[in-house]
């Protein structure tokens, strides 16, 4: 992985390393290490600006300034839900894919893919139907220097076999 200095004649060429590309799949692993989820499938979507993440049974804390919520990693099975509690970041309206207006709580979730951690705004919402438990979207793709290829799948490598069953609800 080529590293590169962004800087100005000003300032002696000093500036921010900026990482090359990294090209990943339409769907990916992620891990979640701050909230303790190890194993996420998701799909990296350049069609939404924020990341979204399968929440349920989110109450409000502190007044507005933070939020408790489950997460469930697995999308058809109860198995390993954890129960979050982080500060909210901000709340948004968010227009789905299906044209449904919805106020969403926004949380910074880290977020590893590919070996990079990015910082991403995600917000909470209850993707039951869905086929995924969590949408990547083109803010985080863009901080981590991160190309999506729409004809692949897994480039960071798959899940270990029990975890994809897992995932299945055959585990």
């Amino acid at each position: 992985m080529a590293n590169f200095n962004v800087g100005s004649w000003k300032d002696g060429g000093m500036g921010e390393t900026i990482h090359s590309s990294t090209v990943v799949g339409w769907r990916e692993w992620v891990a979640l290490p701050a909230i303790d989820v190890p194993w996420v499938k998701a799909k990296l979507d350049t069609g939404a600006r924020s990341s979204a993440l399968h929440a349920f049974d989110i109450e409000e804390l502190d007044g507005g300034a933070g939020v408790r919520f489950w997460v469930r990693p697995w999308q058809d099975s109860n198995r390993d839900a954890t129960v979050v509690e982080c500060p909210v970041y901000d709340r948004r309206l968010v227009r789905s894919s299906t044209g449904h207006v919805q106020h969403r709580y926004v949380v910074l979730i880290e977020l590893e893919l590919c070996g990079r951690t990015v910082q991403a705004e995600t917000t909470l919402t209850n993707r039951d139907q869905m086929g995924f438990r969590m949408l990547v979207g083109r803010q985080a793709l863009r901080q981590g220097g991160f190309v999506v290829d729409p004809g692949r799948s897994f480039v960071g490598g798959r899940a270990p076999r029990p975890i994809r069953r897992r995932n299945r609800g055959r585990a």
